[in-house]
C-alpha cells in the first residue's frame, strides 16, 4: 500500500515540476496588453465588429465603449444584429441615430446550413466592410458583452504596428460575484493559461496558435489570406480555430500575441456556479474532439494533478505514509505557488490559491457533463441553437 501510495504521489510531483519548469511559464502570467500605448506616425482604420443576438442587458455600455475610444485614426463600428428577439437591435438604432456616423447597425441573413451562429454574423459584417471606402487596415472582432477602457483599441493597435503582429487578443477581466465565481473564474484563466501558454502562443518558431474571443484584433489582409471566417465557418471553438488559421496559413510570417489584460472587461454576469458550468460545458468536449479516450485522460490527468496531492496530505494520519505525504504536500505547494501571480494579476484574494484542487474537481465534472451534452445532442447550446459539428 504504502509502495502505490508513494508511486501516486511521486507521479503527482512529477508533474507539477514539469508545469513550473517546463509548460512555457504559463503560471507566471507575464503576457500582458496594458500600458502605456505610445504613439504611431499614422494610425490606420479600425472597424470593430459585433455580433449581437439577445444581448439588451449589455449592448449599450458595450457600444458606448467603443464609441468613447480614444484613437487618433478612423475608428468605425458595425453591429450586427442576429435576429434579437429583445430589445438589442432598438438600442443600437437609438445609438447610431444619436451618433457621429461611426455606428452602422445591420440585420444578419438568414443562417445558412454549415455555420455557427456567431461566424456567419460577423462574416456579415466584414463583408459589408467591403463597401467603397470603407475597407479597414484592422478588423476588431469584440463580443456584445466587452466593455473597452478608453485607450483599448489603441493599445492593440500600437502593438500590432510596432511589433509585426497579425493578431492580438486579451483574455479580459471576467465579472464575478459571490464565492463560487471568486473560486472557478481565477481557476478558469489559469486554466486556460495552462492548456495554451501565453509565451509559447506568442513565439513564432512554435505551432501553439490560441486567441481569447472577447477581444481580437486582426490584421485585415492577414485574414483575408487565411480565408476569413469562411474557413472555419462551423468551428465552435472560433477564437482558437481563427489564431490556428492565422499563424498556421502565414508560413511562419504572420505573428500572433495572446496576453492577460484587465482594461477590457466582460459584462456578462458570473453569478454563482451555473454560468461557469454552462461556460464550461458548452466547449470542453469540442476542446478534446469529442474524444472518449481523450475525455478518460483528461479526468485520469485532472485527479493526478489536482487531487492526489491534497487527499495525500490530508491524509497521511490515516494511510500513515511518510513519503507519499510529504510528496503530495511539495505537489500541492508547488500548485499553489503557481496560482498567486493569476490571482494577482486578477486583483483576487491569495487565500483562494490552496483551493485550487477543488476547481479541478468541479471543471473536472463540467467537462463530463459536456461529453453527455453532446451525446444527448444538446452539445454548445447558445442562445437557442445547437452546435452541429461538421
Amino acid at each position: 500500500m504504502d509502495l502505490v501510495l508513494a508511486i501516486l504521489a511521486g507521479l503527482s510531483l512529477a508533474i507539477w515540476l514539469y508545469l513550473i519548469a517546463g509548460r512555457g511559464g504559463f503560471w507566471r502570467a507575464d503576457q500582458r496588453i496594458d500600458g502605456d500605448p505610445g504613439t504611431l506616425e499614422d494610425w490606420p482604420h479600425v472597424l470593430a465588429v459585433v455580433p449581437a443576438r439577445d444581448e439588451e442587458a449589455v449592448i449599450e455600455p458595450c457600444l458606448r465603449s467603443l464609441l468613447g475610444q480614444d484613437y487618433p485614426g478612423r475608428f468605425s463600428i458595425i453591429l450586427v444584429d442576429d435576429h434579437s428577439a429583445d430589445g438589442t437591435r432598438a438600442i443600437a438604432d437609438a445609438l447610431a441615430a444619436t451618433g457621429d456616423g461611426r455606428l452602422t447597425v445591420i440585420e444578419a441573413a438568414l443562417l445558412p446550413s454549415g455555420w455557427a451562429g456567431k461566424l456567419w454574423a460577423l462574416t456579415q459584417g466584414v463583408e459589408h466592410a467591403t463597401a467603397p471606402g470603407m475597407q479597414p487596415a484592422y478588423f476588431l472582432f469584440t463580443d456584445a458583452d466587452i466593455r473597452h477602457d478608453r485607450l483599448s483599441a489603441r493599445r492593440m493597435v500600437a502593438m500590432a504596428e510596432t511589433k509585426g503582429y497579425d493578431l492580438v487578443s486579451g483574455m479580459v477581466r471576467l465579472w464575478r460575484r459571490g464565492v463560487w465565481a471568486a473560486l472557478l473564474i481565477p481557476a478558469f484563466i489559469y486554466f486556460f493559461q495552462k492548456l495554451y501558454p501565453f509565451a509559447r502562443v506568442n513565439d513564432p518558431g512554435r505551432r501553439e496558435a490560441a486567441a481569447a474571443g472577447g477581444a481580437v484584433l486582426v490584421r485585415a489582409d492577414a485574414f483575408a489570406e487565411a480565408g476569413g471566417y469562411g474557413a472555419i465557418r462551423n468551428a465552435l471553438i472560433d477564437d482558437i480555430a481563427l489564431a490556428r488559421c492565422i499563424k498556421g496559413r502565414g508560413g511562419g510570417r504572420h505573428r500572433i500575441f495572446l496576453g492577460l489584460t484587465n482594461c477590457v472587461e466582460s459584462l456578462r454576469p458570473y453569478a454563482g456556479i451555473r454560468p461557469v458550468w454552462d461556460m464550461v460545458a458548452r466547449t470542453a468536449f469540442t476542446e478534446l474532439d469529442h474524444s472518449v479516450w481523450r475525455l478518460a485522460g483528461t479526468i485520469v490527468g485532472m485527479v493526478l494533478t489536482y487531487m492526489v496531492p491534497p487527499l495525500l496530505a490530508l491524509g497521511w494520519w490515516v494511510h500513515g505514509s511518510a513519503l507519499a505525504g510529504l510528496m503530495g504536500l511539495a505537489a500541492w505547494g508547488l500548485m499553489t505557488a503557481s496560482f498567486i501571480p493569476t490571482l494577482r494579476h486578477q486583483g483576487d484574494r491569495l487565500a483562494v490559491a490552496p483551493l485550487l484542487p477543488i476547481a479541478g474537481v468541479l471543471y473536472s465534472f463540467m467537462t463530463v457533463h459536456s461529453a453527455i451534452r453532446h451525446w444527448r445532442g444538446r452539445g454548445g447550446l447558445w442562445k437557442g441553437r445547437v452546435h452541429r459539428p461538421a
